[in-house]
């Protein structure tokens, strides 16, 4: 079994410009990953030649709120043509909207029932989005205690829990091992409850979210983990290069490549 990996050009080859960044990437046998799509040409990224995997599927919005929820809808929905004209299949969520920083929008310091509730109507409707569209939204975990203070549902046992609820192959969650390391451990155990509900893995070594080998996680072990319970998809490696430079970012990618290559 094999994983499709991708590589977040947002992180590597930072002395580059972002075009250039997509073409090593992709030169280099990877697929790619984007955030921000408003500040990107579909033309240009297509004339790369690279396959893209993810991108931010949203500006603006959040779960738990009405207007925020009707912000996130409208947004995710002006998101999905630039998806398709870079034949991008997944599109991202998160819990909340984050600003400058990844520091949420509209920080919250306790998820209540009716939260719960609210995100879950909220989910459902960018479900049926997606279904219309022909696309697949993802909803990423992330941690609280060192880069995302204050997301709501950060949590993958929160993600899991509202993918499964909501019950559409067209909401999958965005499985983040960084964040579920420093938010949960347990990995393994972690892939294999979630194997059936996983729409794209993300992966950076703690501490120091730099390529996996740089850190305390044994990649290879979870990446078997993966395989064993069935997944057999994107791995994306979100991570800045531990070494500067381009050919810091060589090394990183190659890394990457040989911790999930079984």
């Amino acid at each position: 079994m094999s994983f499709t990996l991708a590589v977040c050009s947002e992180m590597v080859y930072l002395d580059e410009p972002h075009l250039e960044r997509v073409r090593r990437i992709h030169d280099a046998g990877f697929a790619v990953e984007i955030w921000d799509w408003t500040t990107k040409d579909t033309d240009a990224l297509v004339a790369t030649g690279a396959s893209f995997t993810s991108m931010t599927g949203y500006t603006h919005g959040d779960l738990i709120t009405a207007d925020g929820a009707d912000d996130l809808l409208r947004t995710a929905e002006e998101s999905i043509p630039f998806a398709q004209a870079i034949a991008c299949p997944s599109l991202n969520l998160h819990g909340t909207g984050l600003g400058e920083g990844g520091i949420p929008v509209r920080p919250v310091e306790h998820v209540t029932g009716d939260m719960w509730l609210a995100a879950l109507r909220t989910l459902e409707r960018v479900a049926e989005l997606a279904e219309r569209h022909g696309v697949t939204y993802v909803i990423e975990n992330l941690n609280t205690a060192v880069d995302h203070p204050g997301t709501p549902f950060a949590k993958a046992a929160d993600t899991f829990a509202l993918v499964r609820a909501v019950g559409s192959p067209h909401l999958r969650m965005n499985l983040d091992l960084y964040h579920a390391q420093i938010g949960e451990g347990n990995l393994v155990e972690l892939v294999r409850e979630a194997a059936p509900y996983i729409g794209e893995v993300q992966v950076a070594d703690v501490p120091g979210r730099c390529e996996p080998g740089t850190g305390e996680v044994a990649w290879p072990f979870v990446a078997r983990a993966l395989a064993d319970a069935g997944y057999d998809g994107v791995v994306a490696m979100e991570a800045w290069a531990s070494e500067p430079g381009a050919a810091g970012s060589d090394r990183a990618l190659d890394r990457f490549h040989d911790a999930f290559t079984l």
